[in-house]
């Protein structure tokens, strides 16, 4: 399922997004609904809105089976969902490691 979604009809797909200054206003072209879209981090699992952001390494094999960190990608950590994920990342201040490995 997609993070943005039309309240009005469910559409997923059909969705024009303009960006003015900071605001992109969303525009649903099922329905016609419009709506600024939201840009607060939330929890995807329990939607609080005091969650943390982390980066979390994004590896590829360099070498054999050694594996290189290649970039990394901002994750956001909910204190009730993912406690130990920030505790690891507020006691080391490192890259989380990646959710998979690569074969």
């Amino acid at each position: 399922m997609s993070d943005l979604v039309c309240t009005n009809c469910g559409e997923e797909e059909n969705l024009l997004g303009e960006q003015v200054d900071e605001v992109i206003t969303i525009t649903c072209e099922e329905c016609g609904l419009v709506w600024d879209r939201d840009l607060t981090p939330r929890c995807r699992t329990c939607g609080r809105e005091d969650v943390r952001p982390a980066f979390q390494a994004i590896v590829e094999k360099s070498r054999g089976t050694q594996l290189s960190i290649q970039s990394m990608k901002l994750v956001y950590l909910c204190p009730g969902c993912n406690p130990e994920l920030l505790a690891r990342w507020i006691e080391s201040n490192s890259p989380l490691p990646p959710d998979e490995l690569p074969i």
